[in-house]
């Protein structure tokens, strides 16, 4: 395969809601640029992009796949995307590398939730984006309410180029009011006749030409200057107008498909080439010191990751950018994140499995390096003695979280391995062991997300894996002060053990003046500070430990031994098991033998007095609290937050969105367990959510009661 030019090379990610047929006219593209002698189907379960097992199951696209065309002398890259928000990690990933979007509207459905909510990331990354409607030749294809809806959705952006003669099964062609032409296509072999528009047509495409024209004008200043001497445009001009109009992201040119016929594809393809942005006139990407890097072939060659996968024969594949440079193959690169050397064995343009070997790729390009040692996604390749990092990909939080396990304890480290590659292969799938909750957590994008790795588990992995609740990582404290003495002593013959430790204990304030005197249960308790050691926890608050032994009651080497067998405690606090913070100890008093005292005497006397302490304190369970926020379509929005209310939530605020709402609350973890399927099925998906980690908060009095039975049964059947 030959090298491009970086002005010759257009990268672009295909966008829409599931069954809108990105997938289907990725087909259709790469038959027009000869990768491919004969396009499959989704049916057919033949599709290049949509190629895993899971993917022909589903009849959808579940991972995102990197392809290239070559056409009028051009190389187009493009990423066929999934349609379902809970894979969106692919999307955001394209649309680091890719600089237009192409949004695939189904014409039986128009504006439909994954419209609506990719055109809210296209927006995020600021990128153009093209309106493809698709299916106009399905028996209930509606074209005029179509364009419609996206002018609802995104008002004087939304500019026809393109309209059909006649939809459904009629469909075979369009007026191009940018050309001023009827095309004509016969079959679905996407040949297709150039005409003049009919006489019965000219008055629609003459006024819609005219909006064209205002609108390619507008974000020009000569050309509106043009506009007013000419009254019109010719083709280059309005070409060269909604150029600049797209960069601004203030107009999205809107086209007629039908991908199965290969009806239109050309013509978008033309398009995309002769307007959409070449990667050297698109966005600059800047590094994480704020350095904007030019897309320059002849400057020192730098490569950012995106994408990373596993495949059975072939290895670790690498998926890039030439951010900068001509890479070749052979070259050694030094990767920015890690210092290691990787040299590039093998380069390829890949169209899913497909691949051709290249030589060298030059700035701007897309392509695939094989077998790299210690390079993943979000990291940066760079020669020339160049340092540059680029910034990272921000994937999505996760909103689904749950407890994961291997159905047969001997696969526990072999589940480890397969959710560490998977976490490779989708950085949006995170995995955390939690030596708190004492579960390993995965979290995602969905149930339907965490559900597709049980399956890749299974089928891929052979691991057969239960799905549990996750716990919620309480934290307990006290809120008055409180005192415990605690006598350890055992006799076994010999030696013996003996331990008396005396404390008092009281809620932690960084402003409070080291304690004196305290009177608990009717007596005065006098403090005389010999020591204070002061420990930030690493699960949040603070315990400070004070030495107040006088008259040798327990000699100074037992206090470190005290002080572990609290620590201890303060790991698995009295009430529920959790982390305990935020507390005053005080050690004023005790006993010890001479011949029976130790180290674990003490240990085990220091806890217990603590625990007794900690009881009569007035404990209370403290859990976390998320910020959420919750982009809702305003006829759902009683639904929404009725149902956020009903978890405990306490509404922030709301403000408006375009046609959405977004609505702040505060909510317990503990009752955001499935929020997001929830979510999807009282707003019929149309709403979408983040969530943060605001604060821990005081259980109320009845939910603390529950917490505290719930322990107390978990410990009698342990």
């Amino acid at each position: 395969m030959k090298t491009y030019s970086t002005e010759k090379i257009r990268n672009v990610v295909l966008l829409g809601a599931p069954g809108s047929g990105k997938t289907t006219l990725a087909e259709a593209m790469l038959f027009e640029g000869k990768v491919i002698d004969r396009r499959g189907s989704v049916e057919a379960k033949t599709t290049v992009s949509d190629s895993t097992e899971v993917e022909q199951a589903y009849q959808r696209s579940i991972y995102s796949t990197v392809m290239y065309t070559e056409f009028m002398e051009r190389k187009l890259n493009f990423i066929d995307t999934p349609g379902s928000d809970d894979f969106a990690g692919g999307v955001f990933a394209a649309f680091k590398v890719c600089d237009t979007g192409v949004m695939v509207i189904n014409a039986q459905n128009g504006v439909e939730v994954g419209t609506e909510i990719f055109a809210r990331y296209a927006e995020r990354h600021n990128k153009p984006v093209i309106l493809a409607i698709n299916q106009l030749d399905s028996d209930k294809a509606d074209y005029d309410a179509s364009v419609a809806a996206l002018r609802d959705a995104f008002g004087k952006k939304v500019v026809q180029v393109q309209y059909p003669i006649a939809t459904g099964a009629g469909f075979d062609g369009f007026v191009d009011v940018l050309k001023m032409k009827m095309y004509k296509f016969k079959g679905d072999t996407g040949e297709r006749e150039d005409l003049e528009i009919p006489s019965e047509e000219m008055e629609r495409a003459v006024e819609l030409n005219k909006v064209l024209v205002e609108a390619a004008a507008e974000y020009d200043e000569e050309l509106m200057e043009l506009f007013f001497d000419k009254g019109t445009l010719d083709e280059e001009e309005i070409r060269r107008g909604l150029r600049a109009g797209m960069k601004n992201r203030e107009v999205m040119p809107v086209f007629c498909l039908s991908a199965k016929k290969d009806i239109g594809v050309k013509r978008l393809m033309e398009f995309i080439i002769n307007v959409a942005p070449s990667p050297e006139k698109a966005r600059e990407y800047k590094t994480v010191d704020d350095e904007a890097v030019p897309c320059d072939a002849a400057a020192a060659p730098s490569l950012f990751v995106f994408k990373t996968m596993v495949e059975q024969h072939m290895g670790e594949l690498c998926y890039f950018r030439v951010m900068s440079g001509t890479v070749t193959e052979g070259m050694d690169l030094i990767n920015a994140n890690n210092d290691s050397k990787e040299r590039l064995t093998q380069l390829f343009a890949t169209a899913g499995k497909n691949r051709a070997k290249l030589s060298e790729l030059v700035a701007g390009d897309i392509g695939c390096a094989v077998k790299l040692k210690n390079t993943h996604t979000n990291e940066t390749l760079n020669g020339g003695g160049k340092t540059w990092k680029f910034y990272p990909i921000t994937f999505p939080q996760p909103k689904f979280r749950t407890a994961i396990k291997p159905k047969n304890a001997a696969d526990d480290e072999k589940l480890g391995e397969a959710l560490s590659r998977m976490h490779m292969e989708d950085p949006t799938i995170l995995v955390e062991y939690s030596k708190e909750l004492k579960q390993t957590i995965v979290s995602g994008q969905g149930e339907h997300h965490i559900n597709i790795l049980k399956r890749n588990l299974s089928s891929i992995y052979k691991i057969e894996v239960e799905l549990l609740n996750p716990k919620i990582p309480y934290r307990e404290t006290i809120t008055k002060v409180s005192a415990a003495d605690y006598r350890h002593k055992k006799q076994s013959g010999g030696a013996g053990q003996f331990g008396e430790v005396h404390l008092v204990i009281e809620p932690h304030d960084d402003n409070a003046p080291d304690p004196k005197t305290f009177k608990v249960d009717g007596r005065e308790i006098t403090l005389n500070v010999r020591g204070k050691e002061e420990y930030t926890l690493d699960w949040g608050g603070k315990l400070v430990f004070y030495s107040c032994i006088v008259g040798g009651a327990i000699d100074a080497r037992f206090l470190p031994a005290i002080l572990k067998g609290i620590m201890e405690k303060m790991e698995e606090g009295p009430l529920t098991g959790s982390y305990a913070r935020d507390i005053r100890v005080a050690v004023y008093d005790g006993k010890m033998h001479p011949v029976d005292s130790n180290e674990i005497s003490f240990k085990l006397a220091g806890r217990n007095a603590f625990k007794e302490a900690f009881r009569k304190a007035g404990p209370k369970i403290m859990e976390p609290i998320y910020e959420v926020e919750v982009l809702v379509p305003s006829a759902h929005m009683g639904d929404v937050m009725s149902d956020l209310q009903n978890r405990r939530g306490i509404i922030e605020g709301m403000s408006s969105e375009k046609n959405f709402e977004l609505v702040k609350a505060r909510v317990p973890l503990a009752e955001l367990n499935k929020y997001s399927t929830t979510l999807s099925s009282i707003t019929s998906g149309r709403a979408t959510y983040t969530m943060r980690f605001a604060e821990y908060q005081q259980v109320p009095p009845d939910v603390q009661e529950k917490l505290l039975k719930e322990y107390v049964e978990t410990e009698k059947d342990e």
